[in-house]
């Protein structure tokens, strides 16, 4: 665990890290700091952050499992302890790294007896498994388990159609929680008196492992800064062009 002393900054806008700590492979923790704010802006920062961070960010996680001896998704196969559900529940929290661009295609081949675990997977060198130990399925017999995969890069929580067609082909797609960051909370701090009055911005963070609390808060801040360019520019060419066609007459009303 790091942790610092909190010093607030009465000058230029500043961030710092005041507290970092990794739990386990797959739970990373980080506290930061934003300050001064006048009265206000913390509150507007945290929010947008809190949801840039929730909702903004891509992460990489499985997406479907393909094999063909599975007769159906809640079946159970004789020498394998857990169900075909339960498989793709493990499958599903398997957390992954990757610098992917849409989809890619990866296989679990295990022979039995024992333990089937994320360091089974055979994935493309662009995608790194986060924890090796993650559970997949226990084997009691000797038998083979052969499973495709599909992984996938994208944001957000995408709820997997089930189609019948999907399973007459031994493919079984999975709910996927593309989001690294596993919770994200904002509070405020304030100090001084009457206008004079600012304002601290602490941020926690919370990650699955497959990226540090820092790097999720500087890819949400450049998420969000995309979202806002656009806003620096349409105005001005929209304000131009429509004073061009009124020969200089045009007088914008920006309080109607």
């Amino acid at each position: 665990m790091v942790r610092e002393k909190v010093t607030v900054s009465t000058r230029t806008l500043q961030w710092k890290c005041v507290e970092s700590r990794v739990d386990n492979k797959r739970l990373c923790y980080g506290r930061f700091i934003l300050s001064p704010l006048i009265k206000g802006q913390a509150d507007t920062i945290g929010i947008a952050m809190r949801r840039a961070l929730l909702g903004e960010i891509e992460g990489t996680c499985i997406t479907r499992a393909k094999s063909e001896k599975i007769p159906h998704e809640y079946s159970t196969i004789v020498g394998i302890q857990e169900s075909v559900h339960e498989i793709l529940m493990n499958l599903k929290e398997i957390v992954l790294r990757s610098n992917l661009y849409g989809t890619c295609g990866a296989f679990i081949c295990a022979r039995g007896p024992g333990y089937v675990t994320a360091q089974d997977i055979i994935s493309p060198p662009s995608v790194e498994i986060v924890d090796n130990t993650q559970h997949i399925a226990r084997l009691t017999e000797p038998i083979d388990l052969c499973i495709g995969l599909q992984i996938e890069r994208n944001r957000g929580y995408r709820y997997s159609i089930k189609r019948p067609n999907n399973f007459q082909d031994g493919s079984y797609p999975i709910d996927a929680v593309f989001m690294p960051v596993r919770n994200a909370n904002h509070s405020i701090h304030s100090y001084g008196n009457g206008n004079e009055r600012q304002e601290i911005l602490f941020l926690e963070i919370w990650t699955n492992g497959s990226l540090t609390p820092k790097e999720a808060l500087h890819e949400a801040s450049r998420n969000l800064i995309d979202l806002f360019i656009p806003f620096l520019h349409a105005e001005e060419e929209t304000l131009h062009l429509e004073y061009n066609r009124h020969k200089g007459t045009f007088t914008p009303s920006y309080f109607s």
